[in-house]
């Protein structure tokens, strides 16, 4: 076991530390990973005129998006919830993307009241926002690009059979819907999926932009979303952020030159940003060997991390108490009443009872999915932050389980 890949502290502030202070299950995040993964980006994009959106579903604590703010990047927000989550954590409606699915309208006119950008991803509500709107409110629209990838399939949007955005053989309609209701869009989106690779796979979906691009003459900025993919485990390939800010880069310019001026280059990195910084702590209740497999029940489950369940998500996963301990393998399971395997077939040093074992790339996808089933609590958030640990999200009462029920008198 390489040791020096499974932390005992963040920024000097030692994980069981804040364990003792916070309590278990715990998610603790290191704020300088996260402002480190946005200078990667805008290091690797420096030639462009880059905005970064954080993709707000990954992890939305507003303390989390103060620190992204304070990194110089906006928000795309999918809800608005969301939204006003961005507004409360002082950034600006023009720093905020919009980009719903399926919702009401009734919810993109309060987006358009609270002065976001809206993106467009379906001809239905061009139609709408064009009845109500015409060419008064700017908005961008999300192009369905076909193309398939991914690291899941519950994760690839933009293949041809997504629900996500307006196909791009749809592109005579799209021009169609624009003129007929003179709309003032001002940006082109597309967003292929999350944990990929392959830097053609940018590269692909920005062409398709670039090439629908020339029937739009009014746009600001081009959306190559996001998706950038993070290492799991040791030797884990990650997304070459150099070589995608390179190709990317030169082929945006490229289309630049030939549009006749200069626009924005947008990008929405999610789990890029987080995933990495996230460490989720939970507490062994119990090793419980069979004939077959030893379990280590934790104090935890699906309830708080459903990744692994949901996309068989890989998530390293170490001994902070027994790192030298003799190793064995071991299924890490939850305490919820379904099978909620954390971490099957894993090799850790011996794990006893009470031990804290750590589970890796807890930023993304962790907190923000996480659920009261079985009526469990939700668990604390710390972020650390300039070496020192900072609550940003106070763990669940038994009384923030019940406060909205009505309980009626039979």
């Amino acid at each position: 076991m390489n040791l020096n890949l499974h932390p005992s502290e963040i920024q000097g502030v030692s994980l069981e530390s804040m364990a003792k202070e916070f309590g278990l299950p715990l998610y603790v995040y290191d704020g300088e990973k996260i402002v480190n993964q946005i200078r990667s980006i805008q290091n690797a994009f420096s030639e462009v005129p880059l905005k970064i959106k954080y993709a707000t579903k990954a992890l939305s604590n507003i303390s989390i998006l103060k620190l992204i703010r304070k990194a110089g990047a906006g928000i795309d927000a999918v809800s608005i919830e969301e939204v006003k989550l961005g507004m409360l954590a002082g950034f600006d409606p023009t720093e905020i993307m919009y980009t719903p699915s399926g919702v009401s309208f009734s919810e993109v006119q309060e987006a358009v009241e609270l002065g976001v950008m809206v993106n467009l991803d379906s001809i239905p509500l061009m139609r709408q926002f064009g009845e109500q709107y015409g060419n008064r409110v700017p908005a961008c629209i999300r192009i369905n690009p076909h193309i398939l990838a991914g690291g899941n399939a519950k994760i690839s949007v933009g293949h041809k059979h997504s629900k996500f955005g307006i196909s791009i053989e749809q592109l005579p309609e799209i021009l169609a819907t624009v003129s007929s209701y003179d709309l003032n869009i001002v940006g082109l989106h597309v967003h292929t999926g999350s944990d990929i690779l392959d830097a053609e796979i940018f590269l692909k979906g920005a062409t398709i932009l670039f090439d629908a691009a020339k029937d739009f003459p009014n746009l600001q900025f081009i959306d190559c979303g996001g998706g950038f993919k993070v290492a799991y485990k040791d030797g884990d390939p990650a997304t070459d952020m150099k070589e995608v800010g390179e190709k990317v880069s030169k082929a945006f310019l490229d289309f630049c030159d030939q549009y006749g001026r200069s626009l924005e280059l947008w990008l929405e990195p999610g789990k890029f940003l987080v995933s990495e910084s996230g460490y989720f702590l939970v507490e062994a209740n119990v090793v419980k060997e069979t004939p077959t497999i030893t379990f280590v029940g934790v104090d935890s489950g699906l309830n708080h991390l459903i990744r692994p369940m949901l996309y068989d998500a890989f998530h390293d996963v170490y001994n902070l108490n027994n790192p030298a301990g003799n190793e064995n393998k071991y299924h890490v399971v939850g305490y919820i009443c379904e099978t909620d395997t954390l971490a099957a077939d894993r090799v850790l040093p011996e794990v006893r009872q009470g031990d804290i074992l750590v589970i890796k790339n807890a930023g993304a996808y962790g907190y923000s999915m996480a659920s009261n089933y079985n009526s469990r609590l939700r668990p604390a958030e710390v972020l650390v932050w300039e070496g020192k640990a900072h609550l940003i999200r106070k763990r669940e009462s038994f009384e923030d389980l019940v406060k909205n029920q009505v309980s009626l008198e039979f």
